[in-house]
């Protein structure tokens, strides 16, 4: 190749070069503002779709913006004000209940709730498909709904107590449920539900529903359960623990002082304790004749007689007797 020749191929060469850096350059720059707008893109994308999260969130606030116009405020029962319209309020419960909108079914609950506590006459006849309904929620997996549905349940129980005891045994449970998850305020919402229903429904109605639960797979349910029965038998009085038989409620307290968990231990542990207390007066009011509750003299023998020596022994050791050594001879 002459010395012109090659000349003139170098200068190409470095001519190409250059353009073709300039197209790199130009394709470099494209892709950079496209991976920008892409970017961007994915961010709305990614916001957008964080909204309806924030929105169940587990701890609802009352601040503005896009976010809350999604979010629900948990009203306390004391702050309910009555509907504006009995019969609309009244016919939108089925409907509003099954929405798949949840802000309805939210909104349709607070209902209820309402009329449970201004008008509870007009849903007595309906009561069975309202829990039926209700029920429904409380498995909503949006928290939510669910949180909703537990204030819900609190004041329907406050409201009919006794009257629901037919249709409680699919409300008990999932209250049991909930108050047993790790989702604190939720449980915390549930365990006020559990407490209104022990204090509201009839230890002689309620006590046969709870006491299934004691023997459930569940240890958490196990334990709300426990914490549930030994809360209900003081409302029995005296009288009542002598009907029921205060033989079958040592038997079951003592079957959970060996639980699982400690918080069934110190329920059946607190249990013992009053049905104790509940013995000892009885006796104090007829000392000259033979206490109504048993044959026997005392709490020991009374334990030894009901229970075997090793259960006798756990139930005396956890009410602090005296006697106890004297379970291990017999």
């Amino acid at each position: 190749m002459s010395e012109k020749a090659l000349r003139e191929h170098n200068v190409l060469s470095e001519s190409e070069r250059k353009n073709e850096s300039t197209n790199k350059g130009s394709l470099m720059n494209n892709c950079t503002e496209n991976g920008t707008e892409n970017l961007q893109g994915c961010q709305k994308k990614s916001h957008a779709s964080l909204v309806p999260s924030i929105a169940d969130g587990d701890h609802p606030t009352n601040g503005g913006g896009e976010v809350g116009t999604l979010e629900i405020e948990y009203i306390e029962s004391e702050n309910l004000t009555d509907v504006k319209d009995v019969d609309a309020a009244l016919k939108s419960i089925s409907a509003g209940l099954e929405s798949k909108d949840w802000l309805l079914v939210c909104d349709t609950l607070n209902n209820v709730r309402r009329l449970a506590l201004y008008h509870k006459e007009v849903m007595l006849d309906m009561a069975g498909d309202l829990i039926t309904l209700l029920v429904k929620s409380l498995k909503n997996p949006r928290s939510a709904v669910c949180k909703t549905a537990i204030m819900t349940s609190t004041d329907i129980i406050n409201a009919y107590n006794d009257q629901l005891i037919n249709f409680l045994d699919p409300l008990l449970v999932q209250l049991l449920l909930k108050a047993s998850q790790d989702k604190k305020f939720v449980c915390e919402a549930a365990e006020k539900a559990l407490v209104a229903m022990t204090t509201w429904v009839s230890p002689t109605l309620l006590l046969p529903k709870l006491q299934p639960y004691l023997k459930n797979r569940n240890p958490r349910i196990r334990a709300k359960a426990s914490v549930c029965f030994c809360r209900s038998v003081p409302h029995l009085g005296m009288e009542g623990i002598k009907a029921y038989g205060i033989d079958k409620l040592i038997q079951t307290a003592a079957s959970q002082l060996s639980d699982q968990l400690p918080e069934s231990r110190e329920a059946a542990r607190t249990l013992l304790l009053e049905l104790q207390t509940m013995y000892k007066k009885s006796q104090d009011l007829a000392p000259s004749s033979v206490s109504d509750f048993s044959e026997m003299s005392s709490w020991e023998d009374f334990c030894q007689s009901q229970l075997s020596p090793l259960n006798a022994l756990s139930v005396l050791r956890a009410t602090g007797s005296a006697r106890e050594s004297a379970v291990l001879g017999s």
